[in-house]
């Protein structure tokens, strides 16, 4: 039970602090600043997350992470559940925070939706595109994360501002196409608030925000698991060759 309050835990500050930045000060590609603020809180809020519940749940604060440790046989399926069911309710309660806040505390919403996730309205096929670029980000996203907490390597405690930093780069290169999401938790959360307020376009876009960064994810999980493997081959090859 502690692993999935520090999942809820988690993902409510991921949202608060990244979503919340977004809302404060806009996340456009047109507004250099916010731009690089949003992306700027997601990282550095993963990085908090990763340090301190990281030795409690592992710190995922995203279905798409949990997805391949279970994938690469770091968690049980019952586990992977009780994440993703976590991380989903801590999402829309930061969500829903933030909504409270900025209703009552007379703060414009910069994004007009709660920071959800939008598909890129000038490409010939939206979906697709952000199904696509979701896959892509979040595969480099979990590649990363797979790598820098391997027990077969050696990172130090670095690992965690590794990650952070890689979210931020991923949310500079995407925050102008699909607001980035690579966490399908951050995604849902706040589009089920924005749709209980009455705003159902994040609701409707949401498919693409799941499914992009699952398929990433275990595209991701699956390479890495193959590279790794192939390590250890040549790392058993060399030693045999030695003796």
């Amino acid at each position: 039970m502690k692993k999935y309050v520090a999942e809820f835990f988690g993902t409510f500050i991921l949202v608060f602090i990244g979503c919340g930045t977004a809302m404060l000060v806009g996340c456009d590609s047109a507004n250099g600043c916010g731009y690089l603020l949003t992306a700027l809180a997601f990282g550095l809020a993963i990085v908090a997350m990763a340090y301190g519940f990281g030795n409690i749940s592992g710190g995922h604060v995203n279905p798409a992470v949990s997805l391949a440790v279970l994938i690469n046989g770091g968690m049980s399926s019952k586990d992977f559940a009780g994440y993703v069911i976590a991380q989903v309710l801590g999402a829309t309660f930061g969500s829903g925070i933030l909504a409270v806040i900025c209703g009552s505390g007379g703060f414009a919403d910069a994004t007009g939706h709660f920071a959800c996730n939008g598909l890129p309205a000038d490409a010939a096929a939206p979906m697709m595109v952000a199904i696509l670029v979701e896959v892509v980000t979040t595969c480099i996203f979990v590649t990363t994360i797979l790598g820098v907490t391997s027990k077969k390597q050696n990172h130090g405690s670095f690992g965690g501002l590794i990650i952070g930093l890689t979210l931020v780069a991923l949310h500079i290169v995407s925050i102008g196409i699909t607001g980035t999401s690579v966490n399908p938790a951050r995604s849902l959360g706040p589009a089920i608030v924005a749709a209980i307020c009455g705003d159902t376009k994040g609701i409707m876009d949401v498919v693409a925000f799941i499914v992009g960064p699952l398929i990433g994810a275990a595209i991701g999980a699956a390479l890495y698991k193959w590279i790794e493997s192939g390590e250890e081959a040549s790392s058993s090859s060399k030693s045999k060759k030695k003796k």
